[in-house]
């Protein structure tokens, strides 16, 4: 039992520091990916409302003053070339004289005339004639584009102001991510939660592996990209995020980590990217919160600490501890060596005759007793299942 106990007990060695990867997705959902050398930039005005909102918020209350000046301006320009042309302007002193608007004596009357009849808010002194053609054209052309650029610029701000991507901010997601037993098996595990009292409908959570690859070809693949099961098949991925919720990836024959023991999960190079998708309760529009884990973001033999505690009437959730993990027993070995641990105690155990299995495990510590102990024994080295008092934990 003192060995069965030391096996599952974690490493105190500190593993080798190594130089931080670049991220590829930041902790705060950022992905850190500029586009360069982009020369059909014409593509980008071919959707120039989606070029507006995803503008900073300078650059779009900029161009929103000016949208609105430019025309007013250039309308205004208009308007005075009319009087001009017309020689309003040079009759302002006869009262025979029918101009095209009254009282508009240079470009600042223009101008101004120009934002009452856009604005349509129509002060009464500066009023068009009935002895203008060109000015009635003119007033219906303002009139119409003005409404254009009016829904235009009201409807890029709207959107702007009501886009979900701050509601990600009250999304958390745990700052590491954990490997350890559940109910036997290894699982790598992250906390998710939202700190709003207004849920998120229809959410789901979708995770993947970053890191290189080689092909059989030898081509290289540098952000090769790998789907997490976190519980897809199960419907587990379809969350009721009222209270904060645990994902789990159980590392199974599927799962990219199925070879990986503690060691060689130390010396990989890897990302974990996590998405959290669903509906704003409030506006019915869809939000994504994304976060990432490096390799020294994963704690092997750890488990995250309980945040949720049963008061009097209702349940209360402690963010205090959402980030806070503590240490459990957990195998060294990769979840196959485990795997083969457990059927090997299963023939040992269940099986009333001898077989090929226990005959091979035989031999197998016959040859490492016969080399004078080179190596211990992979139920020695941390591969032993659990016993059943801590799987219950």
């Amino acid at each position: 039992m003192a060995q069965e106990n030391a096996a599952f007990s974690p490493v105190s060695e500190e593993p080798p520091r190594r130089r931080g990867r670049q991220r590829y997705v930041e902790k705060d959902g950022r992905c850190n990916v500029q586009q360069g050398n982009v020369r059909e930039t014409y593509r980008y005005l071919t959707d120039l409302f989606t070029t507006l909102v995803d503008l900073q918020w300078r650059l779009s209350l900029l161009f929103f003053v000016l949208a609105y000046a430019l025309t007013w301006l250039f309308f205004g320009a208009i308007w005075w070339l009319i009087a001009y042309g017309r020689g309003d302007l040079e009759h302002l002193e006869d009262t025979a004289w029918t101009p095209c608007v009254n009282n508009l004596n240079g470009f600042v009357a223009a101008f101004l005339f120009s934002i009452e009849t856009e604005t349509t808010i129509g002060y009464g002194h500066r009023v068009i004639t009935d002895q203008c053609p060109e000015g009635i054209v003119l007033l219906l052309l303002q009139a119409i584009l003005g409404s254009m650029v009016n829904a235009f610029m009201v409807g890029c701000m709207f959107v702007k102001i009501s886009q979900p991507n701050k509601r990600a901010a009250t999304l958390v997601f745990s700052s590491h991510a954990v490997v350890s037993l559940r109910d036997g098996r290894l699982c790598l595990m992250f906390r998710v939660g939202d700190l709003r009292s207004s849920h998120i409908v229809e959410a789901s959570i979708r995770a993947k592996l970053i890191r290189s690859r080689q092909t059989l070809e030898g081509e290289f693949i540098p952000l090769h990209q790998t789907d997490l099961s976190v519980g897809f098949d199960t419907g587990d991925d379809r969350l009721f995020l009222v209270s904060p919720l645990v994902i789990s990836h159980e590392i199974d024959a599927a799962s990219p980590f199925w070879e990986a023991s503690r060691r060689a999960l130390e010396r990989d190079d890897f990302e974990i990217v996590v998405i959290l998708e669903g509906m704003v309760e409030a506006t019915g529009m869809t939000c994504q919160a994304r976060s990432s884990y490096l390799v020294d973001e994963v704690l092997w033999g750890h488990r995250f600490t309980s945040v949720l505690t049963l008061e009097d009437g209702f349940y209360e959730v402690d963010y205090a501890s959402f980030h806070e993990t503590f240490e459990v027993p957990t195998p060294s070995c990769s979840a196959r060596e485990l795997a083969e641990a457990a059927a090997r105690l299963d023939a040992h155990l269940y099986w009333s005759i001898p077989s090929r299995l226990d005959e091979k495990v035989e031999e197998e510590g016959a040859g490492e007793g016969a080399g004078g102990g080179d190596g211990a024994d992979k139920e020695q080295n941390g591969c032993l299942p659990p016993p059943e008092s801590e799987s219950k934990v």
